[in-house]
């Protein structure tokens, strides 16, 4: 269990995807460059056997934004995108109607 005050330092935010593409050391990550209202950063995220590219970009999804960057495979993250997964389904976490990339998520 995390406090409300733990949860309140984690900002989540609408990111708009610009560009998507294999990651060039792992088949089931994809490195996806983003908008987050104004900044742009990078994302490495394992979704590569659910999601292509083409299906990517363009779209809103939603994202941490303040995680601190990490390292997978040789390719800096930024931030994490949001998806729920059963089984083998997985889907990602996006807006129900049309918000500006950089929305806060509450």
């Amino acid at each position: 269990m995390i406090t409300l005050e733990d949860f309140s330092k984690v900002q989540l935010k609408v990111a708009r995807v610009l560009e998507a593409g294999a990651h060039p050391n792992a088949e089931k990550l994809l490195v996806l460059q983003i908008d987050t209202g104004g900044e742009k950063k990078q994302i490495v995220a394992g979704i590569a056997h659910h999601y292509t590219s083409a299906e990517l970009v363009g779209k809103r999804i939603v994202v941490v934004d303040n995680l601190q960057p990490a390292t997978l495979r040789g390719v800096i993250s930024q931030a994490m995108l949001l998806a729920a997964q059963e089984g083998e389904s997985l889907c990602l976490v996006v807006p129900e109607k049309p918000v500006s990339a950089g929305a806060a998520v509450r």
